[in-house]
């Protein structure tokens, strides 16, 4: 039997690294908390202020809190406006977009993904690169498109815009598809299928992760967009986030920011829920589609 023999000097080193443990530890934990009140900051400033009057807004120098948290601004800020028929307006173009986006971006990834044929890299680095491109820039031609096509005040284009697939969104179903065993496939067209009953049979069911993960980007990208509904809707069809940034104005055309800014509160709590409820699968898939 062999005995083990602890020296002072194993000791000192033992405490040496629980010591760098426990700093480096510190360190991280520091780091993190210091990263998370960058992140929420703004947003909890922007409830501050949802919670003043307006002359302690334009105090000088800045009125930090408000001598009485003003919680009727929120409720002001829900009945000023249509809150809830643009909230419709917004929820409906974001559901449409954003369950089209991610079915067709799922089938151009397992395109990419699963099939082969000439140029299909070369059409994956064009797709790619396109994702560098502002949304200004193709936004005033697509305008001009639908204008000529009757499509402007309508829902038409977040349609189109579903069903033609999303760069990102593509690349996301791609890296993940790319990954699942070759024998799934091969084991199906042995029997017979073709190529869209083993997408929509075998393939798609497997990606629920990055199904969810996809829904929740496209939905958060189609309800947070400012540009397009601003250009393309009547003041009746327009979105939510149109409403608030131009109707919380003074008689004389002046924002009134405590109202702006409960409402903004207000228009972000849907996508905190919506993300509370996908989590799981949003930082599954996100986890999952791998940098193949």
């Amino acid at each position: 039997m062999t005995a083990t023999i602890v020296t002072p000097t194993g000791k000192k080193a033992d405490a040496d690294v629980r010591v760098r443990v426990r700093t480096s530890r510190l360190v991280l934990y520091t780091v993190l908390v210091a990263a998370t009140g960058l992140m929420i900051g703004p947003f909890g400033w922007l409830i501050i202020t949802g919670l003043k009057t307006t002359p302690e807004l334009a105090a000088s120098p800045v009125h930090w809190l408000p001598d009485r948290f003003q919680w009727h601004n929120f409720a002001d800020a829900f009945t000023q406006i249509d809150f809830l028929g643009y909230a419709r307006n917004s929820l409906i173009i974001a559901l449409i977009y954003a369950t089209l986006v991610t079915l067709s971006s799922a089938w151009v990834g397992f395109g990419f993904a699963r099939l082969d044929a000439p140029g299909k890299k070369v059409l994956f680095g064009i797709l790619l690169g396109s994702m560098m491109l502002p949304q200004m820039i193709t936004l005033f031609p697509t305008y001009l498109i639908f204008a000529k096509v009757g499509m402007v005040d309508t829902y038409w284009p977040w349609v189109l815009w579903g069903l033609s697939a999303a760069p990102y969104l593509v690349f996301l179903f791609r890296q993940f598809f790319a990954g699942m065993p070759r024998e799934l496939e091969e084991a199906a067209i042995i029997d017979g299928c073709g190529y869209a009953t083993v997408f929509w049979r075998i393939f798609l069911p497997q990606s629920r992760p990055v199904l969810a993960a996809s829904f929740v980007i496209a939905f958060t990208w189609s309800w947070g967009d400012f540009l397009a509904p601003m250009l393309l809707l009547s003041s009746d069809r327009t979105t939510l986030s149109v409403a608030i940034m131009t109707q919380y104005v003074t008689p004389g055309g002046l924002p009134v920011n405590n109202l702006l800014a409960a409402g903004s509160v207000l228009y972000v709590v849907p996508i905190l829920l919506i993300f509370l409820v996908a989590q799981r699968g949003f930082v599954a898939g996100m986890s999952t589609t791998g940098l193949k």
